[in-house]
């Protein structure tokens, strides 16, 4: 899910794109959840519509991320990472429904046009899920990460610059190194300034991670600090399962 500010008179709103079902069902669908009113009687109605892409599209995944960007006076969706199934080709009856880490493709979204674009970058050369996503006008920053291919999390942290040029966009990606180790962690954006808080999430498949952090995003660079975490209860203390959302 990701929130999408209100540009061109067009109100609030959210896109959701992928994701996975109890029955191992993998989406594709993009769809944008708005208000649609609020009634005499207050209540609050939404409208969820889905939204046709064509292009080069992403295939079905869960595990990824959604970003906004700002460039040029121009706003676009930028997509990363998450996984999918095994190809059917490699499929066998006893890995049917075995996952694989996406292509460490960026995929970018002109909402306005309904146009989607794959980009390869050199500094993105794994494929990463359930990792974190912050962004400030034309740059996202992906944090932490499982790898399938290697069962870890590294602390990786990658910074992605996004310049709406007339035409073609231009990606460009830095690899910085302070970086932490997490995945599946909750993140949440407080009050109007680019602050964010993380919580949960896993450090490793058997620890969570019980601290919190405080993310600040200036103009120029990324800034991580420890918070205080709050007093957990025993039910989280002591529970084997901590998924963000």
């Amino acid at each position: 899910v990701c929130r999408l500010d209100p540009y061109d008179g067009f109100p609030e709103s959210y896109l959701i794109h992928g994701g996975r079902t109890p029955n191992n069902e993998i989406s594709s669908s993009l769809y944008m959840l708005t208000m649609d009113s609020r009634g005499c009687n207050r209540k609050l109605t939404l409208c969820c519509k889905e939204k046709e892409l064509v292009g080069e599209l992403p295939e079905a995944r869960y595990g990824h991320t959604m970003s906004m960007v700002q460039s040029h006076g121009k706003t676009a969706c930028v997509l990363f990472g998450g996984r999918t199934f095994m190809p059917a080709g490699e499929r066998t009856t006893e890995s049917w429904n075995s996952v694989v880490d996406c292509p460490p493709q960026v995929f970018l979204f002109d909402l306005e046009f309904g146009c989607s674009s794959a980009h390869t970058l050199p500094e993105l050369s794994d494929g990463q899920s359930f990792h974190l996503a912050f962004a400030r006008e034309d740059c996202v920053y992906f944090l932490g990460g499982h790898s399938i291919t290697s069962d870890c999390r590294p602390p990786r942290l990658h910074r992605l610059r996004v310049e709406l040029l007339q035409g073609s966009p231009l990606l460009s990606c830095e690899t910085l190194h302070t970086g932490i180790s997490i995945s599946s962690a909750i993140t949440t954006r407080i009050g109007p300034s680019h602050r964010y808080i993380i919580l949960g999430g896993y450090q490793s498949d058997s620890q969570k991670r019980m601290g919190c952090s405080m993310v600040v995003l200036d103009e120029k660079e990324i800034h991580i600090e420890p918070l205080e975490p709050p007093k957990w209860t025993q039910d989280i203390v002591h529970s084997r399962t901590w998924f963000g959302g």
